[in-house]
């Protein structure tokens, strides 16, 4: 039973997951829209929400926070001088996961993840 266990590990050691977030966080803040599993991209919403919350309030500490997460100076640009403004008045919910179906080589479970507006 998975009584109380939060979280998902993909199959990977702690360095490999957090490699691997930070990386599908910087493919969808740069594209506004990627293709993955459902797990992932259930997994990753709530990282990229947070760092767009972070960057409606363009300041050099938020900046630095997110330059921290991410580690891509273009990523967090984009983060600050695009993706944030267009989200300034709205409460929350940036993102939209739309399930495609399966995918032709295991069939797994396959979603698009992409900002809302």
């Amino acid at each position: 039973m998975r009584h109380r266990i939060a979280g998902r590990k993909f199959g990977r050691n702690t360095n490999q997951r957090k490699a691997l977030l930070r990386n599908l966080a910087v493919s969808l803040i740069l594209n506004e829209r990627i293709t993955t599993t459902d797990a992932k991209a259930k997994t990753i919403r709530p990282v990229v929400e947070k760092l767009v919350t972070m960057s409606r309030d363009d300041t050099e500490h938020h900046r630095r926070l997110v330059m921290a997460r991410l580690a891509d100076e273009r990523a967090t640009a984009k983060l600050f001088d695009i993706i944030g403004p267009r989200f300034d008045g709205q409460p929350g919910g940036y993102t939209r996961i739309y399930k495609i179906g399966n995918r032709r080589g295991d069939g797994a479970p396959v979603s698009m993840i992409e900002f809302v507006a």
